[in-house]
């Protein structure tokens, strides 16, 4: 039984003046509202080079979120990154990891930005995820159509909040473009035509030194043991970084750079996804240098509901080639960037890019929406519909479940590229027909001991 105790009336008088005294008259939202220290989301960002510190800028200027520990096997990241944290809270301290493991075990941490190189980005993702960590993933996502399925396995499991770094997302013009091939203002869909810089060819081989401040076996982490070479890691000494375009870390940019408008292809045409499709392509790699991802390729997708999808590299340092002539559609849309996805429908296109968004007919673009039509979810800022969705538990823009298709685009199409023969795939069991080698082609890679 619960005893029951009267306050005495200058005891309440007493804790009232009190309590007015310990108050200010007002009281910031700062202190007691979303943005409170108490209930500011704690992001760990693991992988603060360039492209990481640049996300993490945008989780700085946050007002409820707190980046409370960086990780990097790079001294010199680690250095910039520590003064761009401590400009943006005006604070001295922010710790640092060289292990993203000890990062994952820090109890302030919910949220963590991963952004390392991409050999790496699944082996951290899969550990945070069974640390419980709600996480923002830079693109591309595995360097096997099987880790992509076990990081979606894994994120399902344990109800992570998972954000995919294509950002074109939440950007306005490629909404719109979406959504006028869903709700038919273009027709029938035909076609989609796909566009991206290709890899560059080049990068010296000649072993030399690792640099000083780079934990290079730990930078390699799961990849095989190789020598370092001048500008692998880094943009240094008149050299830009290789890692990008070699196959021991990187699929290249048919997938760092193809999964953005590849994403933008699925967002608008889901339906690719329904049935059995092929795929074929060829490609050019390079045999000399560092660097031997595709310069150049041309993949065709033939739906199952009779649409097609023609996936095109642009040039990227690389001499002009038959494969990365874009005369043709250049005929039909005008001037084109290094980067774009392009739907045609029975009765007009809509081309959309970073740079703008263009229709036939021109009027397309003033549509307005009924609430009858397909209106696909709003968000004007990826970091800020990330943070949302860490708090109301729902998904964000791009979930795992769609990140992990169109990150199996640009697996398809390195693999057809290399094949060079067609290929069935059943998205449905996300396997190939009667087809061994292509399905060996989508394990895990041999691990190097001990990231295995």
């Amino acid at each position: 039984m619960k005893a029951n105790f009267a306050v005495p009336a200058s005891r309440r008088r007493f804790l009232q003046t009190s309590a007015a005294l310990a108050l200010p008259a007002v009281i910031p939202a700062a202190v007691l509202g979303a943005n409170a220290p108490s209930r500011r989301i704690q992001v760990g960002c693991i992988g603060v080079g360039p492209q990481g510190r640049g996300v993490m800028g945008n989780f700085l200027a946050q007002p409820d979120c707190r980046v409370v520990a960086l990780c990097d096997v790079s001294q010199r990241h680690l250095a910039e990154a520590v003064k761009q944290v401590r400009a943006a809270y005006k604070d001295e301290t922010v710790p640092t990891h060289a292990d993203f493991r000890e990062l994952l075990a820090r109890k302030d941490v919910d949220a963590v930005l991963i952004a390392t190189p991409d050999h790496w980005h699944v082996p951290i993702a899969l550990a945070a995820a069974r640390a419980g960590k709600d996480m923002y993933l830079e693109k591309p996502m595995g360097l096997s159509v099987e880790e992509d399925q076990q990081l979606r396995e894994v994120c399902q499991q344990g109800k992570i909040i998972f954000q995919f770094g294509t950002q074109q997302r939440s950007s306005q013009q490629f909404r719109l473009a979406c959504e006028l091939v869903r709700n038919g203002r273009l027709g029938r869909l035909k076609n989609i035509d796909v566009w991206c810089a290709a890899s560059r060819p080049g990068g010296s081989t000649d072993p030399v030194p690792p640099p000083a401040d780079l934990d290079y076996d730990r930078w390699l982490g799961p990849a095989p043991q190789t020598p370092y070479t001048l500008g692998k890691a880094y943009d240094e000494d008149g050299a830009w970084k290789t890692w990008w375009f070699n196959s021991d870390y990187a699929l290249g940019f048919i997938a760092g750079w193809g999964v953005h408008p590849l994403d933008i292809a699925y967002w608008g045409h889901p339906e690719m996804m329904n049935g059995v499709l092929t795929v074929e392509g060829n490609g050019v790699f390079p045999l000399q240098g560092a660097c031997n991802t595709a310069i150049a390729w041309q993949v065709v997708f033939r739906f199952a509901d009779g649409v097609t999808l023609h996936f095109r590299g642009t040039p990227n340092g690389a001499e002009p080639l038959a494969m990365n002539n874009f005369n043709d559609w250049r005929a039909k849309y005008g001037a084109i960037v290094d980067h774009g996805t392009a739907f045609e429908g029975t009765e007009g296109w809509v081309l959309v890019d970073r740079t703008q968004i263009r229709t036939r007919p021109e009027g397309l673009v003033e549509t307005r929406w009924g609430a009858g039509d397909v209106q696909l979810p709003k968000s004007a800022n990826h970091v800020r519909n990330f943070l949302e969705a860490v708090r109301s538990r729902q998904p964000a823009i791009c979930p795992i479940e769609e990140a992990v298709q169109a990150d199996i685009l640009c697996h398809l199409s390195d693999l057809a590229t290399r094949l060079k023969r067609p290929l069935r795939w059943d998205p449905r069991r996300e396997e190939f027909g009667e087809d061994p080698e292509a399905n060996r082609r989508l394990k895990k890679r041999p691990a190097r001991a001990p990231w295995v």
